[in-house]
């Protein structure tokens, strides 16, 4: 496989998992039967389209390094994700629909490119690029997602404590200080899930979502029951920050203990599971999405990213 095939081959798996993720329906999100009041369906379908370039764009960069024609710190992920999200919100007019499925993302499209494969991925060894991608990052990288960020517009967003995206003289401080994207996520790894995933090496990704992913996947016909369960799984462990952002922490725990119950009735496999996840499904819908756990969905996509270069196929 030359390189132009190699970052190709990346983006349509990167793009597959996306769909993937966007169609099963995982509750309190949108998904193939369900809709947001201003967010559909079809703006997933157009969002996850729009990203195919970007993430080729960023498993060229990992094969220029992996062919020592750049290093590291030119890769420009941040560049990456800036662009990524500008397509995106030019593809459709649902608002954000992918910003930190993008975040998690294209720093594996990059790493994907960096690690040698024909077709099918070591995914130990991708984590090990991966690491390397995100340790590189520059004070350019961190403007640039301080863009995207803005154009994104999420809800939630909050007040930080330091180098608040809000704030016009962050980007100035960032560049002036020399602090790279790397630094930027670690000041708020405590508080969003997104961040603490780029600064300790996906460690909810690769060690919880990945391998029960890969589990279910590989148990059953139907993904979207897959999907569904893991997401269940990794709600329960890992109570959900976009949630946390828009209500409490408190809330959010809630909301994984609801989990807990609907997996401890039997999930997609019993009546009363099915029932029960139903009921769960309305409950987050109730409060204008403000219980979407949107992070969790996130993670979710960044997995089957992960299962979909390592060979799955549904």
């Amino acid at each position: 496989m030359d390189s132009n095939s190699k970052a190709e081959h990346i983006a349509k798996c990167l793009e597959l998992a996306i769909l993937l993720e966007a169609s099963a329906h995982k509750p309190g999100n949108v998904s193939v039967v369900t809709n947001f009041e201003s967010t559909h369906y079809e703006h997933f379908l157009a969002s996850a389209v729009a990203t195919r370039a970007s993430f080729e764009y960023a498993a060229e960069r990992g094969i220029a390094v992996s062919m020592g024609k750049i290093c590291l710190s030119d890769i420009g992920i941040g560049y990456t994700i800036k662009e990524c999200v500008a397509d995106i919100s030019a593809w459709q007019h649902g608002g954000n629909t992918l910003l930190g499925t993008v975040i998690l993302v294209s720093p594996i499209a990059a790493a994907a490119g960096m690690t040698p494969a024909k077709g099918i991925y070591e995914i130990a060894e991708l984590r090990e690029n991966l690491k390397l991608v995100i340790e590189s990052t520059t004070p350019e990288d961190a403007v640039n997602v301080y863009e995207a960020i803005k154009t994104a517009n999420p809800s939630g967003l909050g007040k930080a404590p330091k180098l608040d995206v809000n704030d016009p003289e962050s980007t100035n401080q960032i560049l002036a200080e020399k602090t790279s994207l790397f630094e930027v996520f670690k000041i708020a790894e405590k508080y969003d899930t997104i961040c603490s995933e780029w600064v300790n090496n996906y460690p909810v990704t690769f060690d919880l979502a990945y391998p029960r992913l890969t589990k279910q996947l590989g148990n059953k016909d139907d993904p979207n029951r897959a999907i569904i369960q893991v997401f269940l799984e990794v709600l329960v462990e890992c109570p959900d920050t976009f949630i946390a952002r828009k209500t409490s922490l408190e809330k959010a725990r809630e909301i994984s203990s609801k989990a807990r119950e609907i997996l401890e009735l039997g999930g997609l496999g019993t009546s009363r599971g099915k029932e029960s996840l139903n009921n769960f499904d309305q409950q987050l819908r109730k409060a204008s999405n403000l219980l979407n756990p949107g992070t969790t969905a996130d993670i979710i996509a960044a997995a089957l990213s992960l299962c979909v270069l390592g060979g799955y196929r549904p």
